[in-house]
């Protein structure tokens, strides 16, 4: 049997994936599963394995590029309210890893307790943003939390307290297949201070970004004592292109996919800039786009 038989209520057959992806970009997925509860999510996960299907799962898609050919096996996305749930108790808030770090951010700042709302304007899920350690010169997420609560691959629920868990920049030691939800201790404080420091992050960040309307993507890591825009700067790569893909104007590290422009698009020009700066600078940048 496959999965949509042993599952039809959540899983559809041959679903395209762009419409998932910030980019708006990819091909279909066999079988795209949307499990309903904690339950479901295991007994999709046991049966994957069982019959050794492979597993992706896909988050909010933000900093993802899927390729044009069909994807072979499950993708699984966690949609529903067991796994994007918001709960507060006194300074402590705990989220769902399928929920949106930008319905985080509003719900804390909405209660006035500070800590997250420098984060607003990054794009994806809570449990993505964790795994990743989102942040900048500001903070990182990694300062607020508390503890993690993931799903072993031998399907066991586990709590991994924060003196467990090791975070560096964009970095962090979660390798379980799936962030069921964090637990964030904050700080109260007056809400329209957190909504003002809210603000001014909003604006830097938003001015260091390709427009909102704008199909994009974050394409490599910073290296240590640069910034990658700067090396592309640099290696006289602004506003390289490929097929449909273009370096943003406003900043160099971000590719904008304008209507019809496929994955290949996007990974040669990434291919190019890569090459460029190794020539013309003598570093080596590293991607920071997930590519499935």
């Amino acid at each position: 049997m496959s999965l949509a038989d042993q599952f039809p209520e959540i899983t559809q057959r041959n679903q395209p994936l762009a419409p998932f992806t910030h980019l708006k970009i990819g091909g279909p997925a066999e079988f795209l599963i949307q499990p309903r509860s904690l339950d479901e999510l295991n007994a999709v996960l046991s049966a994957c394995q069982r019959d050794r299907v492979p597993v992706r799962m896909l988050g909010g898609g933000f900093n993802l590029l899927i390729q044009d050919d069909p994807v072979p096996g499950a993708v699984i996305r966690l949609t529903a309210e067991a796994f994007t749930f918001l709960q507060r108790d006194g300074k402590r808030i705990t989220a769902g890893g399928g929920g949106q770090l930008f319905d985080l951010i509003a719900f804390t700042v909405k209660h006035g307790l500070g800590g997250l709302e420098t984060l607003v304007g990054i794009r994806g899920t809570v449990g993505g943003s964790v795994r990743c350690n989102v942040g900048d010169r500001n903070g990182e997420i990694s300062q607020t939390v508390r503890n993690v609560t993931v799903l072993t691959e031998a399907g066991k629920v586990q709590v991994r307290g924060r003196d467990e868990l090791t975070f560096s920049e964009h970095h962090s030691d979660l390798d379980e297949p799936v962030i069921l939800s964090v637990e964030f201790e904050l700080e109260p404080e007056e809400p329209a201070q957190v909504m003002k420091r809210m603000q001014k992050a909003w604006i830097q960040r938003k001015a260091a970004e390709p427009l909102s309307f704008q199909a994009s993507v974050r394409l490599f890591r910073n290296p240590a004592g640069h910034t990658a825009a700067t090396l592309i700067d640099r290696a006289q790569m602004t506003k390289a292109r490929a097929g449909g893909a273009e370096l943003s104007e406003r900043n160099s590290n971000y590719a904008v996919a304008h209507p019809g422009t496929t994955a290949r698009d996007i990974l040669q020009l990434v291919e190019l800039v890569r090459s460029k700066v190794k020539d013309r600078t003598g570093v080596a940048l590293e991607r920071e786009l997930h590519v499935w």
